[in-house]
């Protein structure tokens, strides 16, 4: 599928209005622009045009959430989904809308939220923001998804500290590959885990702390932290190994972000869908993915 917009000849607009109540959350930026709903009602997914804002459906979700989104380059959506414990993976060549076909892995019951996903040369890891562990699912030859049964649970030690509320949320790799990083929404601390043992240090941000810290992306050895609650996207010159950074700028859009929850990459442009958490979903709330400059 190719990019959407891509061939069109118009600008690539700072604000794509989505439909009301349509309440967004994920989004990620491949072979498509792809964007979760974070609604107990369903959890679809539409390809979406950066210079028109029109949508398609192409996966009609569960009764759950479609949280965090990541795309592989043979087209296979992963996706984190919520407080159903479970991920899944669709195929969006081969998906069947009203089906929801795909294979859907169960990492947890009771209290969890499986909020986001990163997917490395091995796995496909996904974090539980109400358990102190990730969840790996194998990725094989050319990136295909591995069998339920061979998902790796991966406890977090080290230095991390299981706290009230949401806890490990959005995850990238660092600009080395080589460990992970995930934020800690409810103590502002960022994270190394180390992808063999679980083991977390905290990385070395001197006195920044990345409060309310959400979704996570990695370009070269620059990492973005959106700061939903704080309407913020943080800039952060990590080293290569991802021990220690340094806060380089804050990234606000004052008029258009609302709670924006993660970020995607295209071009020079960051894309931030707006949840507006704390905005009840009435029948004509607005919702709306913004654009802003990447520095």
């Amino acid at each position: 599928m190719p990019l959407a917009g891509a061939a069109q000849a118009q600008p690539f607009p700072d604000r794509l209005d989505l439909p009301a109540r349509f309440q967004p959350e994920g989004i990620t930026i491949g072979s498509g622009v792809f964007l979760g709903r974070n609604t107990m009602v369903d959890g679809d997914i539409y390809a979406v045009d950066l210079r028109t804002g029109e949508r398609t459906l192409v996966s009609e979700g569960p009764d759950s959430p479609s949280v965090g989104l990541k795309i592989d380059n043979q087209g296979r959506l992963f996706v984190a989904g919520g407080p159903s414990g479970t991920g899944r993976v669709i195929d969006i060549d081969t998906v069947d809308i009203d089906n929801c076909d795909g294979q859907e892995y169960t990492f947890a019951s009771g209290q969890t939220f499986i909020n986001d996903v990163v997917l490395t040369r091995d796995f496909a890891w996904f974090t539980d923001s109400m358990q102190p562990q990730l969840y790996g699912v194998p990725l094989g030859p050319g990136g295909s998804p591995g069998d339920p049964a061979d998902v790796v649970p991966l406890p977090l030690t080290g230095d991390w500290v299981q706290a009230e509320g949401f806890n490990a949320n959005g995850i990238a790799e660092t600009p080395n590959r080589k460990a992970l990083l995930v934020v800690q929404s409810n103590t502002g601390f960022l994270f190394r885990v180390d992808p063999e043992t679980g083991v977390a240090t905290r990385v070395d941000l001197g006195d920044t702390l990345v409060t309310g810290g959400d979704g996570l992306l990695v370009r070269g050895n620059t990492l973005y932290v959106v700061q939903g609650g704080l309407n913020q996207v943080s800039v952060i010159t990590l080293d290569a190994d991802g021990t220690s950074g340094v806060l380089m700028e804050t990234l606000t859009s004052a008029e258009e972000f609302d709670v924006p929850t993660t970020v995607a990459a295209f071009g020079n442009s960051l894309y931030l869908p707006n949840a507006r958490f704390g905005t009840p979903p009435e029948p004509d709330t607005a919702y709306w993915i913004t654009r802003i400059d990447r520095r």
